[in-house]
């Protein structure tokens, strides 16, 4: 029976199936690739402790209630390069580049989003 209905398609279904699934893939590749960031906002305890260009290559130390976090800004790029916090999971996180990008130390209360002139898409904010 599949072999049937692949009979009964023409060579311009198989071109409209083709170019609708190129279309679709270049819209979804639009619609949810964030732009590259152009700052970092740096927050500890819940307030924002520095706004800094990623232009500029840089280590910035912020104070938490467990010690001293680092923030690594390299390549236009940014990531928390190290962390008292006991399990590491922000650290771990790597390399943010992207605008809408966040690591965050919750024990430590320590966190860094990206920012650009378009946040990546999200269902929270569609």
């Amino acid at each position: 029976m599949y072999a049937a209905t692949l009979q009964h398609i023409k060579p311009g279904d198989w071109l409209t199936l083709l170019l609708g699934s190129i279309f679709v893939v270049l819209l979804t590749l639009r619609l949810w690739s964030g732009d590259l960031a152009d700052k970092a906002i740096i927050r500890s305890g819940g307030k924002i402790f520095s706004v800094v260009p990623l232009s500029r290559d840089q280590q910035i130390e912020v104070r938490g209630p467990l010690g001293i976090s680092i923030i690594a800004i390299q390549n236009r790029k940014a990531r928390i390069a190290s962390d008292p916090s006991p399990r590491q999971y922000c650290v771990r996180q790597g390399w943010l580049q992207q605008a809408g990008e966040i690591a965050l130390c919750l024990p430590n209360q320590v966190s860094i989003e990206l920012v650009g002139s378009k946040k990546k898409y999200d269902s929270l904010s569609y």
